[in-house]
């Protein structure tokens, strides 16, 4: 298959305005993320609806889109990405691989894995689990959970700690099952991102905020492969200083 490599980037955001161009160990955030996934995918684009951000990347001799900013989510802005990238440029892709641009530290190993999953051709959309280490809460709201088929197939998203032990003490539920976490890396065949960014907003996806839920709601099946590489994504200054600290202890 051949795979386009997305990374939607915002300059605004709430909580850490221009995130993609903070600093970290001598250069934007966004350039970390690029090099991860260039070094993997040879067709690799920056999206953005931010100017700055599309200069810097060309800047470091990178590859940028610019894309409209009315969009709901990354998924729509890789759809009109995927759109101008193939008429600017006379490409064909198969698939879509959408990485996060506060993820920094995105492995090789989580870009196998997830590229991995349609060597099976049923699969319409893949993603990333790792299981919870023991020192994580599992009930933190913000770390989105996942339970599989046993054919690897996503059942539910939720910001709930799920399944619920039932008999079971919660202090002790994370000594009792091995519970799975969402790594928000995607990948979609293109012909399935262009249907589902046309899919309205659902009411499991309104509830939980939790854009996934769109898909299953519509009948869409998530192929789901286990990552054991440590994830970081980056949105608050204070996750940046985690980040420097990360840097520095990889590099010992």
């Amino acid at each position: 298959m051949k795979f386009l490599a997305l990374i939607p980037a915002r300059y605004a955001s709430t909580r850490f305005p221009g995130k993609p161009l903070a600093d970290l160990a001598g250069k934007p955030m966004i350039r970390h993320v690029y090099e991860k996934a260039h070094a993997f995918f040879s067709d690799c684009y920056v999206a953005s609806d931010d100017e700055r951000i599309v200069r810097t990347v060309e800047g470091f001799g990178g590859q940028a889109v610019m894309t409209s900013a009315e969009h709901r989510s990354g998924t729509d802005r890789c759809r009109e990405a995927l759109d101008r990238i193939e008429a600017s440029t006379g490409k064909r892709f198969d698939a879509v691989v959408n990485i996060q641009g506060d993820e920094p530290f995105v492995a090789e190993e989580q870009l196998r894995l997830i590229t991995g999953c349609f060597d099976d051709p049923a699969t319409e959309i893949a993603t990333l689990v790792k299981a919870f280490d023991a020192h994580e809460d599992i009930f933190n709201p913000n770390s989105p959970k996942v339970v599989l088929s046993t054919d690897g197939y996503a059942l539910y998203f939720s910001r709930s700690a799920i399944p619920y032990l039932r008999g079971t003490e919660r202090d002790r539920w994370q000594r009792s099952h091995k519970f799975l976490k969402h790594i928000g890396l995607y990948a979609y065949k293109s012909s399935v991102l262009r249907r589902i960014a046309e899919l309205p907003q659902g009411t499991l996806e309104k509830l939980e905020s939790l854009e996934q839920l769109r898909w299953l709601e519509n009948g869409f099946r998530i192929k789901a492969a286990e990552t054991h590489s440590e994830s970081l994504a980056i949105d608050t200054p204070d996750d940046l200083k985690a980040a420097v600290e990360f840097l520095r202890r990889s590099e010992k």
